[in-house]
């Protein structure tokens, strides 16, 4: 894209994107599906900012064996255009592996297999996208008193640049979180970043590492640290008894299905807080049921043979961490009797979850225009727009941050060919522009996005 300068005018875009990960790699396929259905003055104009340098998602938690946790079908575009040449069975024809897949009898491809369809779909729009151009700001583009564009402005390697737009979408993800106090350092590790830094300890023979975390990310990364380092203890911490089974079960899964965002939406306060209580196990905190079932027995075959290397610090929590260039000492203190026990070791890793980013943190003044409820939550329609003063016309839509209003499902991969789909659709509602400012017809198949 052409740079612009201060002074220039830009070209309008109908919709900018902010970051590219799954949800916005889906949202630029469903843009790429429609304009190849309507063609011309129909075509809707859009582009996204990706500040990595080429598309990754989570790729520090790649580990080799790791299953993903939703079935293949719900892939970028399935539940939405089940027709569609850019679905995991597609990827699977192109790759030459679809029969192998159909006798392997599972629902649940490797998540590096899946990484590598995320990246197979996305470079059949990287027409659509610029990597390693990160949105530094956002203002708004005032006529006749109302707020008419966004001027997005990017910072990539060429310097800054202004786009403008009429409609943003924005998909930063999530942003690892740390307990309060704890700084990441050489020895201290968040577990997003476990592939990244782990092949530095080959050759070193590491004696213990502690890993913090009840959830499915700690117990894989028990699992897979203990396999890789065969000389080393493992001392998994958490607050529980042990580890608590997802519950997967066909009932309980509804609460993915697309039906559930409507009704979680239109509940009242008091029900969307009784529903995530009743069914955060789904999702939070929980871990595979068979994961759960091979750890156990690793710990008790090591019991039996008298060669303890996988510990579980239950009913505890982690207090303290000192960190030194040669190790990191760990406090670990009972929830039961207060006893400290102090463990050192060559790494610690927090598999402590993820925070949304700040999804209006990028848009300055622009965030003024923005409505909140009660709480201070940004207030997103039923389309994923966020609400806003009236004479602020352009449309803010989230992938992400979403939860307090469309509940457990509405960021996840589950909800994703479907949430771009609604998104789609909105933004051909609110109508849009021409080259000459004008405002050209909606298309015809408004409202036809399979729910």
């Amino acid at each position: 894209m052409s740079q612009v300068l201060p002074g220039d005018v830009p070209p309008v875009h109908d919709l900018l994107g902010i970051g590219f990960g799954p949800s916005n790699v889906a949202m630029a396929i469903a843009l790429s599906e429609h304009n190849a259905r309507v063609g011309g003055q129909e075509a809707i104009t859009a582009h996204f900012f990706e500040q990595q340098p080429r598309f990754g998602w989570h790729r520090g938690m790649l580990i080799d064996d790791a299953t993903m946790q939703v079935s293949f079908l719900k892939d970028l575009v399935t539940l939405r255009n089940p027709a569609s040449e850019f679905s995991f069975l597609c990827y699977l024809q192109s790759k030459g592996r679809l029969i192998d897949f159909i006798n392997h009898k599972n629902l649940f491809p490797l998540r590096v297999e899946f990484h590598d369809y995320l990246e197979w779909a996305a470079a059949k729009v990287d027409d659509m996208v610029s990597y390693g151009h990160e949105v530094v700001g956002v203002a708004p583009v005032v006529r006749d008193g109302a707020v008419e564009y966004l001027d997005v402005t990017v910072r990539s390697g060429e310097g800054l640049a202004v786009h403008r737009a009429r409609n943003l979408v924005i998909g930063t993800g999530l942003r690892p979180l740390m307990p309060e106090g704890v700084e990441r350092g050489d020895r201290v590790w968040h577990n997003s970043e476990l592939l990244a830094k782990v092949d530095a300890l080959e050759g070193t023979s590491p004696s213990r590492f502690v890993v913090v975390g009840a959830g499915q990310s700690a117990a894989e990364n028990v699992a897979y640290l203990h396999r890789r380092f065969p000389e080393a203890e493992v001392c998994a911490v958490f607050s529980r008894y042990g580890y608590s089974p997802a519950d997967d079960s066909s009932f309980a899964n509804r609460i993915f299905d697309p039906e559930a965002v409507d009704q979680y939406f239109a509940a009242p306060e008091d029900v969307k807080r009784r529903l995530m209580d009743y069914h955060g196990n789904t999702n939070y905190s929980v871990v595979d049921i068979d994961l759960i079932d091979d750890l156990y027995g690793q710990m008790y075959r090591e019991k039996v043979l008298g060669t303890e290397r996988l510990r579980f610090l239950n009913v505890s929590r982690l207090t303290d961490v000192k960190e030194t260039p040669d190790k990191v000492r760990a406090t670990v203190t009972s929830l039961v009797t207060g006893e400290e026990t102090a463990l050192d070791a060559d790494v610690v890793v927090f598999a402590t979850g993820y925070s949304p980013a700040d999804p209006i943190g990028l848009l300055g003044e622009v965030a003024d225009g923005c409505l909140r409820d009660d709480e201070g939550r940004v207030r997103v329609e039923r389309d994923y727009r966020i609400a806003t003063e009236p004479d602020l016309r352009c449309g803010i839509y989230l992938q992400g941050g979403t939860e307090h209003t469309h509940g457990i499902t509405s960021p996840l991969l589950s909800n994703t060919a479907i949430r771009v789909g609604e998104i789609l659709d909105s933004v051909l509602g609110q109508g849009l522009e021409s080259a000459s400012g004008q405002a050209r017809p909606v298309a015809d198949e408004i409202g036809s996005t399979a729910r």
